[in-house]
């Protein structure tokens, strides 16, 4: 099954479930704000896709996106005084990008089919799963104790599905966009829980070395606006 609906392009790599702010100013994506928010786009959902380095997607087309990318839903939008808009959203579904049209609308839209996680075949023990949960929620532990301030983040209840796990856990880490991106298009969560350890505590040992911590999102650039 497909579907058509709004994308909007940015770097960096939405995760489900994650909380992504957006500060609105081009014209283009005011517009998607207003049909988010007048329901003219159903269920306020919009795809984000990661840029690829190097590329502009108004350049390069598709060949400038990632081909997995994720909706976010509207949760809420603020209207400045000039026209801009201060929005909050949270990741919802997977998605590869099939193609994409920038004709129809001021901002460009896709035609995507949605990516749900699979089944392992023959299934996965309980044991297993358990341990690996354990194992990655104490790298994240690990990683968020070195890298942030107490109050800086928060790790995931205890009944939090596995399938959503290894993204809540990587989206309180300043992972590379190359591993945030093989993250989302990993569709077995068991081995998304192997892969979030092990970057995570990858990332730690980095900390460690190097005696130093990652600078927040947006320290140095807007790079949650629209452009």
């Amino acid at each position: 099954m497909s579907a058509t609906i709004p994308l909007f392009p940015l770097g960096t790599v939405l995760m489900p479930g994650a909380a992504l702010p957006l500060h609105i100013f081009e014209p283009r994506y005011r517009q998607l704000t207003v049909d988010l928010i007048t329901g003219v786009v159903p269920d306020k959902e919009f795809g984000v896709v990661a840029v690829r380095e190097g590329h502009s997607p108004d350049r390069s087309g598709t060949d400038g996106m990632h081909r997995v990318g994720c909706t976010a839903v509207l949760l809420d939008a603020r209207r400045l005084p000039d026209g801009r808009y201060d929005v909050v959203t949270r990741g919802g579904r997977r998605f590869r990008l099939l193609d994409a049209d920038r004709d129809s609308r001021s901002y460009m839209c896709g035609t995507v089919e949605f990516l749900p996680d699979r089944t392992p075949t023959g299934g996965t023990d309980p044991r297993l799963v358990t341990m690996l949960e354990r194992a990655a929620r104490a790298a994240h532990r690990s990683y968020c104790g070195t890298a942030w301030r107490t109050g800086d983040w928060s790790e995931p209840g205890e009944d939090t599905p596995t399938a959503e796990l290894a993204h809540l856990l990587a989206e309180d880490c300043l992972l590379p966009l190359t591993d945030r991106q093989d993250l989302l298009e990993q569709t077995d969560p068991v081995q998304r829980l192997r892969e979030v350890r092990r970057l995570l505590a990858r990332e730690r040992g980095l900390l460690d070395r190097l005696r130093a911590v990652p600078a927040p999102h947006g320290t140095f650039t807007d790079e949650h606006s629209a452009n």
